[in-house]
């Protein structure tokens, strides 16, 4: 695609718009998209123009530009994170039965935890966390786990940056980072009090694929909650999931994306 005279191509361009929109901010006029992407506003407005009449963007009543329902349709196609999900429901479904805080699923994105699915009861504790939201890896119980299973390029190009506090008792020192990501690996779960909000306790453990950690399942806690259930219960959801992700590749197809009555917890 043509680049812009600030070497951006029309890619680059497009997906800084698209990511303009957030949970607080679903809907934007043009001239507000231009600001927050950077773009001069007769850019922004072509391109906009572009993504209505394809159907990424909508435009509601008032002439106001919202991500289209066509993005969504497209994203889902084929996706992995959609099979994730699938497999990972109805287990999930049992755990938070249990626990009735949060129980949530996250995979390593550019660098964060990003969180394909969140589960909660209408009384549980304070989360920050939202379905697609982020959080960074070296904070969130979710992002330990899965930084503690990355490539070892990863966890240093992690541990090397700057750590910042997410709370007070984030960790922000690359030696005690690295003492943790090791415990994680050797026992497979990280209980990680006040990390993200001092009210909370985040307990994380791996899904694997294959023998490879491919995301992270989740509960968030009161701060002073024994975490001994917790852990079991995401064990044994983490090694369900494992079982229905391992199974044929038509098996999808076959049962409408809900696992078998083998599988189903």
């Amino acid at each position: 695609m043509a680049n812009s005279p600030s070497g951006e191509s029309v890619a680059q361009r497009i997906a800084r718009i698209l990511e303009t929109f957030d949970a607080d901010r679903s809907v934007q006029t043009a001239s507000e998209i231009a600001r927050r992407a950077g773009l001069p506003g007769s850019t922004a407005h072509r391109l906009t123009l572009e993504l209505v009449a394809t159907g990424l963007l909508d435009r509601d009543e008032d002439g106001r530009l919202r991500l289209g329902m066509h993005l969504w349709e497209v994203a889902q196609r084929g996706s992995r994170a959609l099979r994730l999900r699938q497999a990972a429901l109805p287990f999930m479904e049992r755990v938070q039965a249990r626990v009735r805080e949060h129980t949530q699923l996250a995979v390593l994105e550019q660098g964060e935890a990003l969180f394909l699915e969140r589960l909660s009861h209408p009384d549980a504790v304070s989360n920050i966390t939202r379905i697609a939201g982020r959080l960074p890896l070296h904070a969130s119980s979710s992002g330990l786990v899965l930084l503690a299973f990355a490539d070892e390029r990863e966890r240093e190009r992690t541990i090397s940056r700057p750590l910042p506090a997410v709370s007070r008792e984030s960790i922000t020192d690359p030696a005690e980072l690295r003492a943790l990501l090791e415990r994680i690996r050797r026992e497979g779960v990280v209980i990680a009090r006040g990390f993200v909000e001092s009210v909370s306790t985040g307990v994380a453990v791996p899904i694997r694929q294959r023998d490879s950690v491919i995301a992270a399942l989740s509960v968030i806690l009161p701060r002073d909650a024994p975490t001994g259930g917790a852990v079991d219960e995401l064990r044994r959801a983490a090694a369900g999931i494992a079982r229905v992700l391992d199974a044929p590749t038509d098996f999808f197809s076959r049962s409408t994306g809900n696992p078998s009555a083998r599988d189903t917890p």
